[in-house]
């Protein structure tokens, strides 16, 4: 079933599976072809990894010094462009897909340790740099607030990825968070991490 969606003034349907894995490839091969380095990041980075498929957008995070050369790569091979009210991503989409281009996250800007940090993984048969579970959980973590605080999604995204997040880390980089520290404790509850993840 298709489902309509606005999204950033994107108007489009909600797509099966395999239709966000060809936009998704479709990014990773423009950025390829014009040597702009990238990474997978988001839902789509969780799934790589052995994760849930995303059901919402395609994400991946570029330097902000590359954000208008991603931008005009992309919309000349083809994605409609669409408006973003942030300041710390683009929009584009295709065929219903809507595709975030990020360039700072939660855990600060993108940078060059944040690339080293990335794997480089085959995507549905596209080998690109996808972001450290660590990364993706914590950068999810620390945006929660009163205003956004679905934790659905990463309950998900922590049973799947257990064995491979940093969980000293994650409690270190998310003490000064209520909401993070009140996620972790609905984890060690669903018996999901324990004391032996400290």
């Amino acid at each position: 079933m298709r489902l309509t969606a606005r999204i950033g003034g994107y108007l489009g349907d909600v797509p099966e599976f395999q239709e966000q894995r060809e936009v998704l490839k479709s990014v990773a091969t423009s950025l390829k072809r014009e040597s702009i380095p990238f990474a997978l990041a988001g839902g789509y980075a969780v799934w790589a990894r052995g994760g849930p498929e995303s059901e919402h957008d395609v994400d991946f995070f570029v330097r902000p010094d590359d954000a208008d050369a991603v931008r005009k790569v992309l919309i000349r091979d083809g994605h409609d462009p669409v408006e973003s009210s942030e300041d710390w991503l683009d929009k584009v989409g295709h065929n219903g897909i809507l595709v975030d281009i990020i360039h700072r996250l939660p855990i600060g800007e993108v940078d060059d340790a944040l690339f080293e940090r990335c794997d480089l993984i085959s995507v549905d048969s596209v080998r690109m740099l996808v972001m450290r579970p660590t990364d993706l959980l914590l950068s999810r973590l620390l945006a929660l607030g009163e205003n956004s605080c679905n934790f659905a999604p990463l309950i998900g995204w922590s049973r799947s990825l257990r064995e491979q997040i940093d969980w000293p880390t994650i409690r270190t980089d998310t003490t000064e968070s209520p909401f993070a520290r009140a996620f972790l404790g609905l984890l060690e509850d669903l018996e999901i991490i324990s004391d032996a993840d400290r």
